[in-house]
């Protein structure tokens, strides 16, 4: 999930009050206009008293601790993999989601592809239609007790599914939704666990 705060702005051109929002790689605030940081405009990003502070003298006040916090993210950004909370040992399964260099990452980390669906930590299931979302139930006796479910959808104008209607379909058979993460830049993902009212299979 990325970072979001209520800001009040310094920029060469003036003052602005806004909504200032950082999700890798991207710094936006919403103000009078809206106005994109990113690459080069990101480098040198520090913290200087209340301050959030860019390359080019612009200022976002954030408080001290919040903008020691943000500068280092920005800095330091982590990646997918650490951002979906996968670790080494891990046994994971990915259903149909449309990304080459994914099962590839999984492997480098150190974690378990598994082509049996049992006992899995974490499970990656493309839903991009009301009939990939209802197979959703079926998959969940695949989870290990702790396991989660990812379901990634596409995202902006290509999305053919909501947010919304992700969780209502998971909510209806015991799901509870717990995080979300940019996927991609196509895609995005939504974390799913076992409800209290559900027990394991």
């Amino acid at each position: 999930m990325g970072k979001e705060a209520d800001v009040a702005a310094q920029f060469a051109d003036g003052a602005e009050e806004g909504r200032l929002q950082y999700e890798a790689p991207k710094l936006v605030f919403r103000g009078a206009q809206r106005r994109v940081f990113e690459g080069e405009a990101l480098k040198g990003v520090r913290a200087e008293g209340d301050d959030l502070v860019l390359a080019d003298g612009a200022r976002f006040v954030l408080g001290a601790k919040r903008a020691a916090n943000w500068a280092d993210a920005i800095l330091n950004p982590k990646g997918r993999l650490d951002k979906i909370g996968v670790k080494p040992g891990m046994r994971t399964a990915v259903i149909g989601v449309d990304d080459k260099t994914f099962t590839a990452e999984l492997g480098a980390l150190g974690a378990v592809p598994v082509t049996e669906l049992k006992d899995l930590d974490l499970l990656f299931y493309a839903a991009d239609s009301a009939e990939a979302l209802a197979k959703v139930e079926g998959l969940i006796p695949a989870l290990a007790e702790a396991g989660a479910m990812w379901i990634v959808s596409k995202k902006g104008k290509a999305a053919t599914v909501k947010d919304v209607e992700v969780m209502a379909a998971a909510k209806a058979v015991g799901l509870v939704d717990n995080k979300v993460v940019g996927f991609s830049p196509t895609l995005t993902a939504l974390r799913f666990t076992r409800g209290k009212a559900l027990p394991p299979a």
